[in-house]
């Protein structure tokens, strides 16, 4: 799948920010009461950490949906490289409502800025190899959208967005269906060629058979680096090549310089750490 775009995710954003403020707020913020309802203030955003910024436009939408009133002043754009303790945006407005918006803005640009940092120390880590950084499934359960679109801003590329737009034949589709030649033939029997078939193997002999199903991608699952190079000479460029499985950024560098084409790591979006960020009233 090409990866996320702004421009694709307008619904979704505007989905997610109404979920959090609904959330976060519930019957209403009984603690901004205590403000005097004209009274204004400025806020200043900074990062504490070295990151990747992902997530502006969830900033956005949090006040366009709270109280338009409010002023966003980005200092810094998606995929920007940022230094600890600069500035990313400055707040303007109502003083309740920057109280309100705070804890759910810092939410969802330190949760994004976090996936894209992840990201792109792993795409740094391959950089002159020519492997695409991939992302899986395993996302935070109807997030999945905004942490794919932060991975994209990290540099990384965006893999099947759910079970409906291509076929992974996984082990246990394997295990129920018989074989790979059962599991495929199935495939190509119900949906022809309108979606790539990709297989999960995780030996050499199940890596030959679906080769002789002709598989548009196999998913290398655990294999160690002398596997994996053994593994691309079998495929020739019959197909697409992914590496999986117990990658961290430690051995990254040594699994693309095998010959694969792409790796795909679940920690990515499962594990990745958020950013850093405070919010001050000036």
């Amino acid at each position: 799948m090409p990866n996320l775009r702004l421009a694709d995710l307008t619904a979704e954003i505007e989905a997610n920010v109404r979920r959090a403020l609904r959330e976060d707020i519930g019957s209403g913020d009984i603690t901004a009461q205590l403000i005097p309802a004209e009274r204004l203030a400025k806020a200043t955003i900074i990062t504490r950490d070295a990151a990747v910024i992902a997530g502006t436009a969830w900033v956005d939408a949090v006040f366009l949906q709270l109280d338009p009133r409010v002023a966003v002043h980005w200092q810094v754009r998606d995929g920007e490289r940022v230094k600890p303790n600069q500035v990313l945006f400055h707040l303007e407005g109502p003083a309740r409502s920057l109280l309100t918006g705070e804890r759910v803005i810092l939410n969802l640009i330190g949760r994004l800025s976090g996936i894209a940092t992840a990201t792109a120390a792993v795409v740094r880590a391959v950089e002159g190899t020519g492997v695409a950084v991939k992302d899986t499934r395993k996302t935070t359960p109807g997030l999945r959208l905004l942490e794919k679109y932060a991975v994209a801003c990290g540099g990384g590329v965006n893999h099947r967005s759910g079970l409906y737009d291509a076929v992974l034949i996984k082990d246990n589709h394997i295990g129920v269906a018989g074989s790979i030649t059962a599991a495929v033939g199935r495939a190509r029997s119900s949906l022809g060629r309108r979606f790539p078939v990709q297989v999960e193997v995780d030996t050499l002999e199940q890596l030959d058979e679906a080769l002789e199903c002709g598989v548009s991608s196999v998913l290398l699952d655990n294999m160690t680096p002398d596997q994996l190079r053994t593994a691309v000479k079998m495929v020739g460029h019959r197909c697409q090549t992914e590496a999986s499985g117990g990658i961290t950024l430690t051995n990254v560098r040594a699994i693309a310089e095998t010959g694969v084409d792409s790796i795909s790591l679940g920690w990515l979006t499962h594990s990745a750490r958020s950013l850093d960020i405070g919010l001050d009233i000036d």
